[in-house]
């Protein structure tokens, strides 16, 4: 086999879990299967699976491997397509990451969009509220809110957002309503340590007043529904509430006190190549951002 045969007999294998699948699927003997595998590993002096008698699994080297190599056959078949002059059809694997409660409301309509658009791709939409390693994770791209100095990424800005201060009516109503951050001090605080910014020190840039956590948890979602219920006064970025201030839920307090913009961007490994799926999902989000938080449109490299 040559070197594409080879990574095409790891990903069958890897997908169907066994030789006899991966031969089933190729048709190819199991032995084929076997020798493919081998010569891989050989290659590259590591192991890319673990073998048993009735089943194989990834490795964790195997487990990086594979994600790469799935995107390599995806891209290989579309270069395929375009050289002979067929009319080039986005399809194969796509990862895409966000931070949870963006993702959920913002990036997951625009994906489901996208998949209907195009049936031939496949999404598997990562929601972390952690900073993420784009090549060691195989991630094709994401959205970040934040700047980023310490990556090396192909950036393109989509909007911004700000740090509000909000509290329930009826937390107001019962302790009254903070006029400086200095009243703070005074008050109950809700904070979230779900996000990859710590909420429990509140600094303002202006010398700043700092509150002790009534409560804190470990979810975006799970602070919000406590400041709705009245636990205390917290501090969210703004687009995470939203729809509890629609409701009527949270009104937003401290007004001078709002941070400055912060940035959001789709972003991408800088010395990848874009396939035809990753710069048409790019195009379709980076329009919908920008028409829902006021992006700019300019593409920067952020490197360390």
């Amino acid at each position: 086999m040559d070197r594409l045969d080879l990574i095409a007999a790891f990903v069958a294998v890897a997908e169907q879990g066994s030789f006899v699948g991966a031969a089933r699927k190729l048709a190819r003997s199991p032995a084929a299967m076997t020798r493919a595998i081998a010569a891989l590993e050989e290659r590259y002096a590591v192991q890319l699976l673990h073998r048993t008698t009735r089943a194989v699994a990834l490795t964790d080297a195997g487990e990086r491997y594979f994600q790469q190599a799935k995107r390599f056959l995806s891209d290989y078949d579309e270069l395929e397509e375009a050289i002979q002059g067929e009319r080039v059809v986005p399809k194969g694997e796509l990862t895409v990451a966000a931070p949870v409660v963006f993702g959920r409301l913002h990036v997951l309509p625009i994906v489901a969009s996208f998949l209907m658009e195009q049936p031939a791709v496949n999404v598997d939409l990562m929601l972390l509220d952690r900073v993420v390693s784009y090549v060691d994770e195989g991630i094709d791209l994401g959205v970040r809110i934040g700047e980023l100095p310490d990556s090396s990424l192909k950036a393109t800005r989509v909007g911004s957002v700000r740090r509000v201060f909000c509290a329930s009516s009826e937390y107001l109503a019962r302790n009254g309503e903070p006029k400086s951050l200095d009243d703070l001090d005074r008050h109950a605080i809700v904070a979230a340590t779900g996000s990859s910014v710590r909420q429990t020190e509140w600094l303002s840039g202006r010398g700043g007043a700092r509150g002790t956590p009534k409560l804190i948890v470990n979810s975006v979602d799970a602070a919000i529904a406590a400041a709705c219920a009245g636990v205390g006064v917290a501090r969210f970025l703004s687009y995470q509430i939203e729809a509890a201030e629609k409701q009527g839920l949270l009104t937003r307090i401290l007004h001078d006190n709002m941070s400055p913009p912060i940035p959001i961007h789709i972003v991408r490994p800088a010395g990848r190549h874009s396939s035809l799926k990753t710069a048409l999902f790019i195009e379709t989000a980076a329009r919908e951002l920008r028409a829902r938080f006021g992006g700019e449109g300019e593409e920067t490299t952020s490197t360390v």
